[in-house]
């Protein structure tokens, strides 16, 4: 199941696993143009769904990437220290930011589906 914030970042996680995945949507790198650097957020952090949890540079600007949901940090993606360009080659799968343990599971029923946010982007265009 995947699922999706206003704030442009998905939040991915298997039925039976313990972890959820979070990154930032295709849509945003694409309004965030080449991306130069990431900074990913420390592991066994605790964020709130809402809490800065990383930041994004780009050739054009900077942007907070938030925690879609509450949990604590378990793993990041190293791969974006050296190849911040992963996001905007494959944002949706190879270039997540952090995956974590959800703390407070109902938070996901608050997000958006694929068809929601779509909808959501198409009514920003």
């Amino acid at each position: 199941m995947i699922k999706y914030t206003k704030q442009h970042e998905w939040v991915a996680i298997n039925d039976g696993d313990e972890k959820a995945t979070v990154g930032i949507t295709d849509y945003a790198q694409k309004q965030l143009g080449d991306i130069v650097y990431v900074e990913l957020p420390g592991i066994g952090v605790k964020v709130n769904k809402g809490d800065e949890a990383a930041v994004v540079e780009s050739v054009k600007a900077a942007a907070e990437v938030y925690s879609p949901i509450s949990g604590e940090i378990l793993e990041v993606n190293e791969n974006l220290a050296d190849s911040p360009e992963l996001i905007n080659n494959d944002a949706e799968v190879n270039g997540w930011f952090f995956k974590l343990v959800p703390s407070e599971e109902s938070e996901l029923e608050e997000l958006m589906d694929k068809e929601g946010y779509d909808k959501y982007i198409g009514d920003l265009d």
